[in-house]
């Protein structure tokens, strides 16, 4: 099977909270969950709720003492064995300071990998 994400991912865990959004960017729905991986490009989210393919979301996680606002949209989800649900999220805005956190922390993190 070929790669096809643009950027690699790092095994990560961050608690993070999430906004899930309808069409029109109003709020459906508030949850938490985790990030399972992470790249420059996106997430995978583990949640005790199931999310549907294509819906859009903001989420907000940790990264070291700092906070990431990120908008997504859901590439896919699947059931995981544990019970709660696994959705990867591909990254639609996030800005520049967003973006060099998120990039510090990936630099580290690969760096004690």
């Amino acid at each position: 099977m070929s790669e096809k994400r643009k950027h690699s991912r790092v095994d990560s865990i961050f608690l993070l909270t999430y906004v899930h959004l309808d069409d029109e960017d109003n709020q459906i729905m508030q949850g938490m969950g985790r990030t399972l991986n992470v790249s420059e490009s996106g997430i995978m989210l583990e949640t005790h709720i199931a999310i549907e393919k294509n819906d859009r979301m903001d989420v907000v996680l940790g990264v070291q003492e700092e906070m990431v606002k990120i908008r997504g949209k859901v590439i896919f989800s699947l059931p995981a064995d544990s019970g709660r649900y696994r959705s990867g999220i591909e990254f639609l805005d996030i800005d520049g300071p967003s973006l060099k956190i998120l990039r510090r922390f990936i630099q580290a993190f690969e760096e004690r990998s």
